[in-house]
């Protein structure tokens, strides 16, 4: 370790061991470091961070006593709290294959895995040190959000031959700067040049990056899609197909790159909350409530734990209650009531009071207690719409559609449209959701299961143009769900006056066999199944 950059570096260490403390001190005195400061836990941290600089941060990622390393990291970097000028390193016992992908994709100065040695800690510091030291005055603009005076001074650092050690980052750098900067196609070929030279992974992500900000979907698709199948850089690559997808309103597809990330880097709340949006987008009751749990698991001792979360997976329970069969639907409502417990448990001064009667009414409607649903709505306080969450309001309009006053559930879904667009944080897919919910209430004033009965009612007196628009709508609500797919079938085989040859309705068809074809069917679904299909066959459908 050089002399001079120990003496002057000031050290926070944010460790809960003891033994771990005590070895890191030594081991720093050992290479010549003494301006250090411990704290045990990770608002010790920020609240130090926030009044004094650090050069380097050593942090423990499994704090126990309050929020987590990786939270910690997370909320500095979220809130802008910690200087790119300062080196930030984690270190820990735990090399599992889901901690290494949440470290790699919060990209720390590095990581360093216990038991490490004196040697190997002063070969790790030496070598953060000194590239933060060489791009001081690029790291100093953008601390100050001088974007342009930054990528400035790359050029300057890239001019100086002397400087060639540090080469590789700065051009990182650099093409991260055009990108900010708003430089597209100057990005582009920058990086298709680095390319050109040699593939590094950054380069190529980068490139995608740029091909999309230029609307040039298709170079990014296929570049995006090499990309995913290499292990260095299939998350990177899930998330940019995950953010195509979107922009080209393939939501299905997007939902499905979502969750593949997230199962390789479960910690990450925000591709929780997109897989959330997406799911409730394209119907999938079941990966909504499966997103809404895993945003309150790995949520917990963090700053993105909020009351709102526990509520999401109560109402996310009562969404998938209302497309399920009964048999499910008392499991999914208890779920729903112990999420509301836990809520009121985590969080015992929360004034939500009106979003538990909210919920509670939905509850009371999925048991056939309607009137006892609307006498709870009725409690509700005056509209104070401005006050409530987007996510409370949007499930009081589910509330009162649910029971037939459908003037203040469109009401309702206006102000939240109107709020949507001007909070552009809420972001483009809850507007889209918004306002798909919007149509589709208009159209259907049904539940999905008053849709499949009134069908199914339909269908044995023989109404068979009633229950295909009927079973139409509901599969609409309810894209997933095998028995109103299987159903839908069977009324569009039997239905002679039903336009099959139609490109929408060939749609519809190749939607319903993919749905009944990709799920677990009891002996008499099949055996319908098999029925159905020979009749679509017959009339050149199937």
């Amino acid at each position: 370790m050089n002399p001079q950059i120990s003496k002057d570096t000031k050290v926070l260490i944010v460790d809960d061991q003891v033994l771990a403390k005590g070895y890191m001190k030594y081991s720093l005195e050992e290479l010549g470091f003494s301006n250090i400061t411990y704290v045990d836990k990770a608002q010790h941290a920020i609240n130090k961070i926030r009044h004094e600089h650090f050069d380097l941060i050593i942090c423990s990622y499994n704090l126990k006593k309050d929020h987590d390393g990786y939270h910690l990291y997370d909320q500095l970097k979220h809130n802008g709290e910690l200087d790119p000028s300062t080196a930030f390193i984690f270190i820990s016992a735990d090399t599992t294959s889901d901690l290494v992908h949440s470290i790699v994709e919060l990209q720390p100065d590095d990581f360093l895995a216990k038991p490490f040695t004196v040697n190997e800690l002063d070969k790790r510091l030496s070598k953060v040190l000194l590239r933060k030291r060489a791009l001081k005055k690029v790291y100093r603009y953008l601390g100050k959000g001088q974007l342009s005076k930054a990528l400035a001074e790359v050029e300057l650092f890239l001019a100086d031959p002397k400087n060639s050690e540090f080469f590789p980052l700065a051009l990182k750098t650099k093409g991260e700067l055009l990108l900010a900067c708003g430089h597209h196609q100057q990005a582009k070929e920058f990086y298709q040049a680095i390319i050109n030279v040699q593939p590094f992974t950054w380069a190529q992500l980068g490139l995608v990056n740029a091909h999309i900000y230029l609307n040039e979907d298709e170079d990014a698709e296929k570049l995006v899609l090499e990309l995913a199948f290499q292990s260095d850089s299939q998350l990177a690559a899930y998330d940019l197909l995950t953010a195509l997808q979107i922009k080209q309103k393939d939501f299905e597809n997007a939902l499905e790159c979502v969750v593949m990330a997230t199962e390789i880097s479960p910690r990450n709340i925000r591709r929780h909350k997109t897989a959330l949006d997406l799911s409730r987008i394209t119907h999938d009751y079941e990966t909504q409530f499966d997103a809404a749990k895993k945003i309150v698991k790995f949520a917990k001792d963090s700053i993105h734990d909020k009351p709102e979360n526990y509520l999401n997976v109560a109402r996310a329970g009562i969404d998938f209650a209302m497309t399920s069969d009964e048999s499910e639907t008392f499991k999914l409502l208890k779920q729903a009531n112990e999420y509301v417990k836990q809520f009121k448990a985590a969080f015992p001064k929360a004034e939500l009071h009106d979003q538990i009667k909210v919920i509670d009414a939905r509850l009371l409607y999925l048991q056939d207690e309607k009137e006892n649903a609307k006498a709870l709505l009725e409690q509700l306080a005056e509209e104070n719409w401005e006050m409530e969450s987007m996510d409370a309001l949007l499930d009081k309009a589910k509330a009162f559609h649910e029971l037939g006053l459908y003037e203040k559930s469109s009401k309702i879904l206006d102000a939240i449209e109107r709020r949507c667009k001007k909070d552009q944080q809420q972001g483009s897919l809850f507007l889209h959701y918004v306002q798909q919910e919007k149509q589709e209430r208009i159209a259907i004033k049904q539940t999905p299961k008053e849709l499949n009965n009134s069908a199914v009612t339909y269908y044995k007196r023989g109404d068979l143009d009633d229950a295909l628009r009927v079973f139409r709508q509901a599969f609409t609500v309810m894209p997933k769900n095998v028995s109103i797919a299987l159903n839908l079938l069977q009324a569009i085989a039997m239905n002679e006056n039903a336009d099959n040859s139609s490109s929408a309705n060939l749609k519809l068809i190749d939607n319903c066999i993919r749905v009944v074809e990709n799920s677990q069917l009891n002996d008499e679904q099949l055996e319908r199944y098999h029925k159905v299909r020979e009749l679509l066959q017959q009339t050149g459908d199937a």
